[in-house]
């Protein structure tokens, strides 16, 4: 996908709570969001489709409501993040002989094809092959190769994996509503793109982005991606408690938890009430300390943040992330909850929210809208060196299929 000023390029972030649609315009400053729309999700658990009707009525909802903001209604292709339980990432290397006096495209492409020769399962296919460094002649440490001489070069690239038919579920939705998927990004790889500074990420940082039904990692050292990974865990389970223990529907409860709810006991004001709503509307609701509500959250949301922190440290990385963690999705926007991270990680963290853009600029300046603005920064800044294809992808899971056939009638 080659973009150019002018183009319009639109983010659909498929989430388990939401489902973000946004709209932007390439410009020479470089992007300008001009529409935007949210819907509650429907038919979505865990990342993961569980109901194709259901998830494709809500993206067709939120790019409406989009389009109707940006005044025109003639999309024809969107870009998708793609995160579950089934992505894995791994790092790897490759080596190939340089066949010119100078390195090409031709070159640097062999080299990551050599570090992308790996084996995995036939139900997986590659979404990322992101190039972290190059070796050339023993020189490490190179960017970018291309027009150096020399004679062996070397790659060792971030390799990140998903389910084909997880990934065709997600094409299928898109495809319901009559849209080309023109690309199929990984949410965390989305979200570093729109939250995450240069000096960031050549620094050393962790984005943990907590959606409503996963949290989503990714670890960044010296400009380079080198850890994802996906917990199956998010605010969803924050709402389910609080659900539980105020015996109120989860619409409600979801509800409290936004604009009511803390992430640390500690930080709530003293005396502050909280009105919690009955199951006969024409019985007044409930008074509560509100404290008794973030004792409710303030466990959960511990206990998903200790997860990440000991994901971070079997990584091997945690030593090598003294730009800490840059805390964002829908989750992070809960008072204080930066301060349970930093009490959690024991690193500086901040609140991640997109920058960096235009028009609309305030209106998506919100750590929900992350991944979605991050879709279509992605698509723009292109780290990815080989990317993922959804036309091949879907002929892969044909043959898939016919192979395991074959396999039952043999």
């Amino acid at each position: 996908m080659t973009v150019k000023i002018g183009d319009i390029l639109v983010g659909i972030d498929i989430g388990t709570a939401k489902t973000c649609a946004v709209i932007g315009e390439v410009t020479p400053q470089g992007l300008d969001i001009i529409g935007l729309g949210s819907k509650p999700s429907s038919g979505m658990q865990k990342g993961a489709v569980t109901n194709i009707d259901g998830a494709s009525q809500v993206i067709e909802r939120a790019l409406n409501e989009a389009e109707a903001v940006a005044g025109f209604d003639t999309i024809s292709s969107v870009i998708v993040n793609i995160t579950g339980n089934h992505i894995q990432g791994f790092n790897s290397d490759g080596v190939a002989p340089v066949k010119n006096p100078e390195i090409t495209d031709e070159d640097v492409a062999r080299v990551l094809e050599s570090a992308k020769a790996v084996a995995i399962p036939p139900d997986r296919e590659f979404l990322h092959v992101l190039a972290q460094e190059y070796t050339l002649d023993g020189q490490s440490g190179i960017r970018n190769p291309k027009g150096m001489c020399g004679v062996r070069l070397e790659a060792r690239v971030h390799i990140v994996t998903g389910s084909i038919n997880c990934a065709q579920n997600i094409i299928n939705c898109i495809n319901r509503c009559r849209l080309e998927v023109e690309d199929l990004v990984l949410s965390s790889l989305a979200a570093s793109e729109a939250v995450l500074t240069e000096d960031e990420k050549e620094l050393g940082c962790a984005l943990v982005d907590i959606g409503g039904g996963t949290t989503d990692m990714a670890i960044w050292t010296h400009g380079s991606l080198v850890h994802t990974h996906v917990l199956g865990v998010g605010g969803y389970n924050i709402t389910s408690d609080i659900a539980q223990a105020l015996k109120i529907p989860l619409k409600d409860a979801e509800k409290l938890k936004i604009l009511s709810g803390y992430a640390m006991t500690s930080a709530v004001p003293a005396d502050d009430v909280i009105l919690i709503p009955t199951a006969d509307d024409r019985d007044p609701p409930r008074k509560m300390p509100a404290q008794a509500l973030a004792e409710i959250i303030e466990p959960r949301l511990e206990e998903i943040l200790e997860m990440v922190n000991r994901e971070i440290e079997k990584s091997g990385y945690k030593q090598a992330i003294p730009g800490g963690i840059v805390l964002t999705g829908g989750t992070s926007i809960m008072n204080a909850a930066p301060e349970l991270a930093q009490r959690t990680f024991g690193l500086p963290v901040r609140r991640g929210m997109p920058y960096n853009v235009g028009g609309f600029s305030d209106h998506v300046a919100n750590p929900q809208y992350s991944t979605a603005v991050g879709l279509m920064l992605y698509a723009m800044n292109r780290p990815d060196v080989m990317t993922y294809n959804p036309q091949d992808a879907q002929k892969s899971s044909i043959i898939h299929r016919i192979v395991s056939w074959l396999k039952t009638i043999v």
